[in-house]
């Protein structure tokens, strides 16, 4: 437990109804009654009952008319001794109030320690700490239950199964490598191998529904690239139903990069519009070139768009050469005139790119590009039944599973039980780091420095 008190705006700064000051810790509630005149005092108020009074400074000056409320240990979101204040919404009335409780010697808390208290608490596990962030930041109502999801245990039971399993099967083994005098039997290799597959079939699984909640979450990130003037920033423009990007008809409008979000049947679609790829005519030119190269290789779907209506050229062809193996979508653009290239000459380039022929001054075709960008970075997934998930989580899920499956190898046909005993040492310990068994406080930090502070 820890013995200080935080304090801080748990609401959003500005004009509002309403502004709550939080403050979490034992005594929070005396440190309430120091300067909150009500009916009565919270003391004297059973906890989680609302209560109307002024909060004064400490020159007696009303600051305002407030509520107050306290919870009592463990039943609160951080699993301490909480107060909150309910001020009027107004950024100086939550400001003058959370002044009076920091002078009163609480003190700022940082990012995420509410959530991160809450943790160390046992109120809930480090996978639902991380979730709490996928819900404020949800974008999409398909975002927002995976998160539900995530926040109400859903993916930490699955995580905490599959790794108990891990427990159980990992003892087996070492049980027979650590102790061949007590004639353990060791493990059949069919029945090793059918316990483990059983455990990796589970991993996968859960690793896909992660994945898609994680694209819920972070969304994918589309680079619109091409040579001058092929019509990407008029396709970012059809892509939002406004006119966000200048569109002129001469080359190279576009000399740095422009990013805009939309929603796509819950997913997140953050379209990046680059300058066109060609050799530059001047140095203004040849930054957003290289900020265009640049986009292309951190974007995880690349759109090539083309111009249907002129034959294709060295820029396209050098374009196509850099497209890497990244999913990429080739987008034929001005289809509402007559067209010059074939879908033929663009599979010579690239024959097993999906090819797409649009008009992104007519829009044609452009709703189908979107089911296109989501169904290739989506691949045989469903987002139905998302959990939603950090990078970081994804990440682990990915190594338990690897490393369970170079058990399965070595159980099969590899070095032995040593080396399967070590892969599921690995695994066990990417579950462990999910759940929070094994995290240190660089690992704490790295996940609630995201957090805002009052969460």
């Amino acid at each position: 437990m820890n013995s200080d008190i935080i304090a801080a705006v748990a609401t959003a700064w500005g004009e509002a109804g309403i502004g709550i000051v939080k403050i979490s810790g034992a005594g929070a509630r005396d440190l309430v009654d120091g300067f909150f005149r009500g009916t009565r005092p919270l003391s004297q108020s059973p906890p989680r009952f609302m209560n109307y009074g002024r909060i004064r400074d400490a020159s007696g000056e009303v600051i305002d008319e407030v509520l107050a409320v306290w919870f009592k240990a463990p039943y609160s979101y951080t699993g301490e001794e909480v107060a909150e204040i309910h001020c009027h919404g107004g950024s100086l009335a939550v400001r003058r109030c959370l002044e009076e409780v920091l002078a009163r010697g609480a003190r700022m808390a940082g990012p995420g320690e509410f959530t991160r208290r809450a943790f160390l608490n046992g109120r809930i596990d480090l996978a639902q700490a991380e979730a709490v962030i996928g819900l404020i930041r949800a974008r999409s109502a398909e975002a927002l239950k995976a998160a539900a999801r995530s926040l109400s245990g859903d993916f930490s039971k699955q995580v905490r199964d599959i790794y108990e399993g891990l427990l159980e099967f990992s003892a087996l083994v070492e049980a027979g490598l650590d102790f061949p005098e007590e004639d353990i039997p060791l493990l059949e290799k069919e029945e090793a191998a059918g316990r483990l597959h059983e455990i990796s079939d589970r991993l996968s699984g859960l690793t896909r529904r992660a994945a898609s909640g994680n694209l819920l979450r972070e969304g994918i990130r589309v680079a619109l690239v091409g040579r001058p003037n092929v019509g990407k920033s008029s396709l970012l423009n059809a892509f939002l139903s406004e006119a966000r990007a200048i569109v002129t008809s001469i080359p190279g409008t576009t000399r740095d990069i422009i990013e805009e979000v939309l929603t796509h049947k819950g997913v997140p679609l953050r379209l990046v519009d680059t300058a066109g790829i060609r050799h530059p005519s001047d140095e203004v030119e040849a930054i957003g070139v290289a900020r265009a190269r640049n986009a292309l290789r951190e974007s995880d779907v690349r759109i090539w768009v083309i111009d249907g209506n002129e034959p294709l050229t060295e820029e396209d062809r050098e374009i196509a050469s850099h497209l890497g193996d990244k999913p990429h979508i080739v987008a034929v653009n001005k289809a509402d005139l007559p067209l010059i290239v074939k879908e033929s000459q663009v599979r010579s380039l690239l024959p097993e790119s999906p090819v797409r022929i649009i008009s992104a001054q007519t829009g044609s075709g452009v709703e189908e590009l979107k089911e296109d960008v989501v169904s290739l970075f989506l691949g045989e997934g469903t987002l139905d039944e998302g959990l939603n998930t950090t990078a970081r989580q994804l990440d682990e899920l990915r190594l338990a599973l690897e490393a369970v499956k170079h058990s399965l190898e070595a159980f099969a046909s590899g070095p032995g039980e040593d080396a399967a005993a070590a892969g599921l040492l690995d695994a066990r310990k990417c579950l462990e780091r999910i759940l929070g068994i094994a995290a240190d406080d660089s690992l704490l930090d790295t996940i609630f420095q995201n957090f805002c502070i009052g969460k």
